[in-house]
């Protein structure tokens, strides 16, 4: 992975919701550390460093080292609590990752050469009907985000789950649950035959009444 995240924390030992208020007061953000078999540990963040490395997307599914008084942790963010009605972040659940044991993370799905697929430039549209993934593997082997390359698309065509191009010690979690879980990511579809249909009914509707309007005429006669 190119993106590297490096973040500092200082550890937090009044937890009672007076203490969390003046933390979130003063700029930062209660989070906590957790997982590999040791014991959680709460610490607290600066606020605006953390917002500003939530704009990367590459965030969401990377190795982040937080510094902890000195100590560095290697971490994946878990889990976000935000604000309702605020830009603002209100706790961060971050676990340990093992070189040793497999993790799940959800990365994100990168679709390219939409304009070259030949489906679209027959006037198709593109349904992304998955935006990321659940996948399984060690730390080490964790992608930033994985690639679906739509340059041979037609109409009609579709991309699987069991499509996608993984790296080595990189699996699926939903395909690992039996082929049945094998779902579509994207398809590219005709948007114009609805419209024709409609154009048709409507220029049948428009005959009936001119049948209806010549029957009227005639019979008043």
């Amino acid at each position: 992975m190119s993106t590297s995240f490096e973040m500092t924390a200082a550890p937090r030992s009044d937890l009672g919701k007076a203490a969390t208020r003046r933390l979130r007061h003063s700029g930062q953000v209660p989070a906590v550390i957790y997982g590999d078999e040791k014991e959680p540990a709460s610490i607290m963040m600066v606020h605006d460093d953390l917002m500003h490395n939530l704009e990367n997307e590459a965030f969401y599914s990377h190795i982040l080292s937080i510094d902890v008084d000195g100590k560095k942790e290697d971490v994946v963010l878990k889990d976000l609590q935000r604000h309702p009605a605020k830009a603002r972040i209100m706790h961060a659940d971050f676990q340990r990752v093992s070189s040793k044991n497999e993790m799940k993370m959800h990365v994100p799905l990168h679709f390219v050469n939409e304009d070259e697929a030949p489906g679209i430039k027959e006037g198709g549209i593109l349904s992304r009907l998955m935006t990321d993934v659940e996948v399984s593997c060690l730390a080490s082997a964790l992608p930033e985000f994985i690639e679906i390359d739509l340059a041979g698309m037609e109409i009609g065509d579709s991309v699987q789950l069991s499509q996608l191009i993984l790296p080595e010690g990189v699996s699926i979690t939903a395909l690992n649950r039996g082929d049945d879980h094998d779902q579509a990511i994207a398809a590219i579809q005709k948007i114009r035959a609805a419209k024709d249909d409609e154009v048709v009914e409507a220029e049948g509707g428009e005959a009936a009444e001119a049948s209806a309007d010549d029957a009227g005429s005639e019979s008043s006669e």
